[in-house]
């Protein structure tokens, strides 16, 4: 029987299901391997052919690595809380766990049919109760905790709550926020309890804090800066502006330097954690305080300073005016009654843009003086202060000391609104732009005149500490995490209020599920949606309203599936100390900065409160590429007055008529061939469309694109599947090019693995299909490309160069289809090496072959001879008369007398001879034999 995809693969896709072929055990002789892809989100959309890339090719890893003896975890799940179910909710009604489950269905067919060795019985989803009880559970422990600078790690809140007990707030070195208070253990001790609680959530790693936020009106929640592009939500594309709100934070900034040098230590792409490094941002520099200049006029001051940091504070010389961020918490109280008209429009405007937007608008100069003014604390100098959208409140302290001598946008700034740009080194050029040189010797500084720029650096710095004005410090770009949004569909956080401050639920009443609620939008007066739910309070005080953001369940996930039905903790110790980490993980480089990142995080706080083992949580990463759409395009024909027709022209012929491209769906497109009546099906209005065809075809245009349905160049691997086999979309995929790279989907190639598979299926099979296998000794041809492809694998697996194992699988398909091999020796080994690419396939042959059914997952990948691959042999190309004419195999050991001998006795050669003797026989050895007649 010819090669019956179809049947082959549901078949074993149902024997994988019945029998838990993948299932991975915690305890075992076997060494270990941890294999994670980055878990979806169950769109409604379903997967298309771009989605499966990363997990075909961890699929294969896997696959590869339990051939190796390895006892390999491959679990999957889905990130199921999100704003798309939600959203769906609002427009229809319907709870978001009914599309959630709808699409995690959807989700789940198309992954079995691709065939992926997955152990389901680990599965976990982030809006589960079971599993979310144990995301609310590490929140509990991160609101217990503070983080000790001497020990450099979390310890839990009693600890300092012991320290305040006996000896005040005196000797402790925490991260904590700037406005500690300072007592006595006998001040802390007469403190009442509301006292002491708002003290210690000023320590706590998750508190409570008034932060600018990217709030959307039209979706009433908190967006993260990555889902907001140009002032827009990037779903819906709705106006977010900057907004106070006080909301949950985490304090990732107490882990900067850990996370920092964490880099060192893990295989990670190294562009990948270049962009961890520069969100991180370390900088070494010195704080600044600038006071208010006394012909500043201003009431009701809180602070009568500004604070800045700077790396660069030998030019504070240079400084010509201070720029503080629009949303700084001193902008009010610091603008004149002059200025604040000005002050306010700025700060309507600003609010328009998000922070990446500001920080990525290098060319646009904008800003509004505030009317006030400080004075240089090493010269006293009058400084005007000013706001700009350039600066941001998170960074830093929310304000520049601007150099215009030294920084470009201090330079376009100081140009744009006509203030001093004073040099300040003397080989500084600064006719048009500003010279950051350190070189030199200083000039119009001062003291520091005629210093280098390490001798004025300490100076400028010790002369501060002497003057209480400033000192060195290390800072780091990264803020605080934003840990809320104001959406229903979310995990709760398990905190009440009373008095106005945060208390933790009681652990035995995790988790604490969401409530049933009327609708999922705000309420009337403004509260989130979970404000809409009746009767659900603590009885101490009103629940959290806000739920966790989306980063919440992905940051610990990894460990839940160690354990994944553990009722009792979220991982047992036994099997966190079995699998400790995950060995290789994919996934997409867009979470540089914030799943990556944010996990990392966790696992560190966890491994301080000794609950895992390890400090960094993925071993090795590997950023797969995007697989990018292959759009077609028709041709619509305009007529003399310029509108549109229903007439289409061909491709080729648009030079010679005036058109306009229209997207058309790649799926009624072949080879670049339209399918005319396809396309008259596809939209009603195009019914009656007429064409103007090339050699009677009409040609689709062409452009690689992004892959989305507003394109019509989604492919959906549901379609392929049907047509090809799972085996050949597996294939194809990795043939498409390197693993790491972005490349286009063309769907015109897949034709050549199909094809492939077809012809390794032949290879058991004689011309009628009846299975037929010999048990002969190999021959040592056969031998040889057997154990070349064993080897080629073997090093592309492990380097994660898929794409070039297939092109040698076909190369090795087609020496033997040549050399007739049907040889059980040769075949079997290469059905296992084939099998972490083409499963369903090599379970069949496995089978027909006379093993165990199931048992290739388990068999021991072939072992690589090289003896195989020496070349004792050659194939003489023979030629009469300089003709060629036959080839005789002969061994490179033979001297040129006993080739000569071996040829002429040759009976293909005596046949060409035809009786004749040969005047002149010319051997070059291991090249050539030319006889002469």
């Amino acid at each position: 029987m010819d090669y019956q995809f179809k049947d082959i693969e549901q078949k074993w896709q149902q024997f994988w299901a019945d029998n838990k072929t993948f299932k991975a055990e915690n305890t075992t002789s076997k060494p270990k391997y941890y294999v994670l892809d980055m878990f979806p989100y169950p769109s409604g959309a379903g997967l298309h052919v771009g989605h499966p890339l990363g997990y075909i090719a961890s699929d294969i890893f896997a696959r590869y690595k339990r051939l190796k003896g390895f006892n390999v975890l491959h679990p999957m799940g889905y990130d199921s809380f999100g704003l798309p179910a939600e959203q769906y909710a609002i427009q229809t009604g319907q709870h978001p766990s009914v599309t959630t489950e709808a699409n995690i269905a959807t989700y789940r067919r198309q992954l079995d049919q691709i065939g992926f060795s997955f152990d389901w019985d680990r599965e976990v989803r982030t809006s589960s109760p079971d599993y979310y009880k144990w995301t609310q559970w590490i929140f509990m422990q991160l609101f217990n905790s503070w983080y000790n600078k001497d020990a450099d790690k979390a310890e839990n809140i009693a600890k300092l709550v012991e320290h305040f007990e006996n000896k005040g707030s005196a000797g402790i070195n925490a991260v904590s926020d700037e406005e500690v208070l300072s007592f006595s253990a006998g001040e802390w001790k007469a403190f009442n309890l509301q006292e002491q609680q708002a003290e210690l959530l000023k320590y706590r790693l998750t508190y409570l804090r008034e932060s600018t936020v990217n709030w959307c009106a039209a979706l009433g929640t908190v967006l993260a800066n990555d889902e907001v592009k140009d002032g827009f939500s990037e779903r819906g594309g709705y106006p977010v502006e900057q907004k106070k709100m006080m909301q949950w934070s985490m304090r990732i900034t107490a882990y900067a330097q850990r996370l920092l040098e964490g880099l060192d230590t893990i295989d990670w792409p190294e562009p990948l954690k270049e962009m961890q490094r520069n969100w991180i941002g370390k900088s070494v520099g010195a704080s600044v305080r600038f006071p208010l200049d006394k012909t500043t006029h201003l009431s009701q001051l809180t602070t009568n300073y500004i604070e800045v940091f700077t790396t660069r504070v030998d030019t504070i010389f240079g400084v010509s005016f201070l720029v503080i961020a629009p949303e700084h918490e001193l902008v009010a109280e610091w603008t004149t009654p002059e200025q604040k008209a000005d002050i306010d429009a700025y700060i309507t405007q600003t609010k328009k843009k998000s922070e990446l937007d500001r920080m990525a608008d290098t060319k646009t100069v904008s800003g509004a003086f505030t009317g006030s003014y400080v004075t240089n604390p090493l010269n006293g100098a009058q400084i005007p202060v000013w706001i700009a959208d350039y600066v941001l409140a998170g960074y830093g302290t929310g304000a520049v000391m601007a150099v215009p001598s030294g920084d470009q946008r201090d330079y376009l700034f100081a140009k744009h609104f006509n203030l001093p740009i004073i040099p300040i080194i003397d080989i500084q050029n600064i006719e048009v732009e500003a010279d950051p040189t350190k070189e030199g010797k200083y000039i119009n500084s001062d003291f520091i005149n005629g210093l280098s720029y390490k001798e004025a650096t300490a100076a400028v710095v010790a002369k501060l500490e002497e003057l209480n004005l400033g000192k060195a410090k290390v800072n780091f770009r990264m803020r605080d995490a934003i840990f809320g949004r104001q959406r229903y569909w979310g995990e709760p956080v398990p905190v009440y209020f009373k008095g106005g401050l945060p208390y933790l639920i009681e652990e035995e009443h995790l988790p604490l599920l969401l409530p049933e609620i009327d609708k999922y939008l705000p309420t009337e007066s403004g509260e989130p949606p979970l404000g809409r739910a009746t009767g659900w309070k603590h009885e101490h005080g009103e629940y959290e309203l806000s739920t966790m953001p989306g980063w919440a369940g992905s940051s610990w996930y990894w460990y839940r599936y160690m354990d994944a039905h553990n009722d009792k903790e979220f991982a047992s110790r036994e099997a966190i100390e079995y699998w400790k980490d995950v060995d290789l993980y994919i996934g997409g480089s867009e979470h540089a900065t914030g799943h990556l990142l944010y996990s990392r995080f966790w696992n560190k706080f966890l491994k301080d409160i000794g609950k895992v083992v390890e400090e960094e949580p993925f071993k090795k990463l590997i950023n797969q590429g995007m697989i990018q759409g292959r759009s077609n395009f028709v041709y619509r024909l305009i007529d003399d007055e310029g509108k549109g027709t229903n007439t289409f022209v061909s491709h080729g012929l648009i030079k010679d008529h005036k058109t306009s491209p229209l997207h058309v769906d790649v799926n009624i497109v072949e080879n670049e061939i339209l399918n005319l009546n396809k396309f008259k099906a596809w939209r009603e209005d195009f019914a009656d469309a007429e064409f103007i065809l090339e050699n009677g075809k009409y040609i689709c245009g062409v452009e690689v694109e992004k892959m989305s349905k507003s394109k019509f160049n989604v492919v959906n691997p549901d379609d392929l599947i049907s047509r090809y086999g799972a085996d050949t979309l597996r294939m194809y995929e990795m043939f498409l090019g390197p693993l790491e790279q972005s490349k286009p989907w063309n769907t015109n190639g897949i034709e050549g693995v199909f094809k492939f598979l077809r012809k390794f299926w032949k290879l058991f099979h004689d011309a009628d299909f009846n299975f037929n296998v010999s048990n002969e000794a190999p021959t040592k041809a056969e031998l040889k490309s057997l154990h070349k492809i064993i080897q080629k694998v073997e090093q592309d697996i492990e380097r994660f160069s898929f794409n070039t194992s297939v092109s040698s699988f076909m190369i090795a398909v087609n020496e033997l289809t040549d050399l007739k091999c049907n040889k059980r020796a040769i075949l079997q080994d290469l059905v296992i090496t084939l099998a972490p690419y083409a499963p369903h396939i090599s379970e069949e042959l496995w089978t027909l072959l006379g093993n165990p059914a199931g048992s290739i997952s388990t068999a021991a990948y072939p072992k690589f001879n090289p003896a195989y691959l020496v070349e004792d042999e050659f194939s003489y190309p023979v030629s009469f008369n300089g003709k060629m004419k036959t080839n005789v195999s002969l061994s490179l050991t033979m001297e040129a007398a006993d080739i000569e001998a071996a040829i002429l006795a040759n009976a293909d050669v005596q046949k060409y001879l035809d009786g004749k003797t040969p005047k002149k026989v010319i051997v070059v050895k291991g090249r050539i034999v030319n006889i002469v007649i």
